[in-house]
């Protein structure tokens, strides 16, 4: 066994960027976003600046904050120039996101330096050509590789040797792990585990009885070093979804709706551009007390339909709407599952509705040669779309 996973991560990689770009940034306090801070310097960080953090709070609590407006096109421009030295150096380059992958350098050891020292060569190449800080995690497993870049952030390289992965994860807090969010930490908490190392000392069973089948399993895995120890490359994206944070309400109910279909509109295109079809709607809500909740529905046949997708993420939305009232609600999303390719389609005789695929094809068309403000729901008009987060392809 050795430690050949690397997992490359830019550092607060939107803010990192106009830092870059605009010298009188550097070394300040800088947020992206606007009503909603979508990433924050360190500097910004260390005064308490998270995401998805309001604007106001943002500024109350670091005064003298610089809030710069989203740039996207300048941070895909980023990702593709460090993703271009990622697959330099090695074929086997699994995206996470557009600002981190994960790499397998183990097929290099008989041709080129030890991973560790690759790493810290990729780092260099990232700082010479891109101009941007990175930090890398070097481990057995991605998912160690993941925490060790957590622990060695910012602009940092960790090497976690095989012998040393129970000494290097025990002591660390629960939040630390990959796929531990507030709620599971709050869980385990609540039974007096704080660290990797208490949860380490539980049975499977245990777990499981607290967290649920999969969360418990998964737990068990990561504390026992029984994760995946390879990297995934050439499978397609197993969901498209977007996002859309509200900020603090009341919200009227149809700003709401509004704000869900244009995410449907969103993840339709997308859906479409990458010769999918889905089988399941699933519909994100995040409630003024930080807590989540997620409604789906299937078809009984894949679809690409926009009709079809929104009416159901409608009547999803519908049937939250009582915790909604009660709850508040800072955050909607839908997600796009059950994806299979396009080439083979159940065909429907559309006896409910007219067949509308048609004009699926000419507002897509229209969005690809003037842009996708071209053509927008009139319910979105006076508040927009909301900002569409650059992602990593979807086929």
């Amino acid at each position: 066994m050795r430690s050949t996973i690397l997992h490359a991560d830019l550092d607060a990689f939107y803010a990192s960027v106009e830092q870059r770009d605009d010298p009188r940034l550097r070394n300040r306090p800088v947020a992206v976003g606007g009503g909603v801070i979508l990433a924050a310097s360190y500097e910004a960080k260390r005064r308490g600046v998270t995401t998805p953090m309001g604007g106001r709070q943002a500024r109350a609590l670091c005064p003298g904050l610089i809030i710069v407006r989203p740039r996207f096109d300048a941070y895909l421009e980023a990702s593709k120039a460090v993703f271009e030295l990622f697959r330099q150096t090695t074929p086997l380059v699994q995206g996470v996101s557009i600002d981190e992958a994960f790499l397998d350098v183990g097929g290099l050891h008989r041709i080129d330096v030890p991973p560790v020292d690759i790493a810290a060569r990729l780092r260099a190449q990232v700082r010479d050509v891109v101009g941007l800080p990175i930090t890398v995690g070097v481990a057995r497993t991605p998912f160690l590789a993941k925490v060790a870049s957590r622990v060695a952030k910012p602009d940092g390289l960790l090497l976690v040797l095989p012998a040393d992965e129970e000494s290097f994860l025990y002591p660390l807090p629960v939040e630390m792990l990959w796929g531990v969010g507030e709620v599971t930490a709050r869980k385990l908490h609540a039974y007096g585990l704080r660290t990797a190392g208490d949860i380490a000392t539980l049975p499977q069973s245990v777990l499981v009885a607290a967290l649920g089948p999969a969360g418990g399993r998964h737990l068990y895995a990561v504390v026992h070093g029984h994760t995946p120890a390879k990297v995934v490359v050439g499978r397609s994206r197993g969901s498209i979804g977007a996002q859309r944070a509200l900020g603090h309400g009341p919200h009227d109910q149809a700003f709401v709706r509004a704000a869900l279909l244009g995410l449907v509109d969103r993840v339709c295109r997308r859906l479409r551009k990458a010769d999918r079809i889905a089988r399941t709607v699933v519909l994100r809500l995040r409630f003024e007390d930080y807590t989540k909740a997620t409604r789906s529905r299937s078809f009984p046949c894949a679809t690409d339909s926009s009709e079809d997708i929104a009416a159901a993420a409608v009547s999803l939305l519908d049937s939250a709407a009582p915790l909604i009232r009660e709850r508040g609600i800072t955050l909607v999303g839908v997600a796009l599952t059950g994806l299979s390719s396009d080439e083979f389609v159940q065909l429907a005789l559309p006896l409910d509705h007219p067949d509308h695929g048609g004009l699926d094809e000419a507002v897509d068309a229209v969005a690809v040669r003037f842009g996708t403000q071209a053509v927008m729901r009139a319910s979105l008009l006076r508040r927009g779309e909301g900002i569409a987060v650059p992602l990593l392809p979807d086929a």
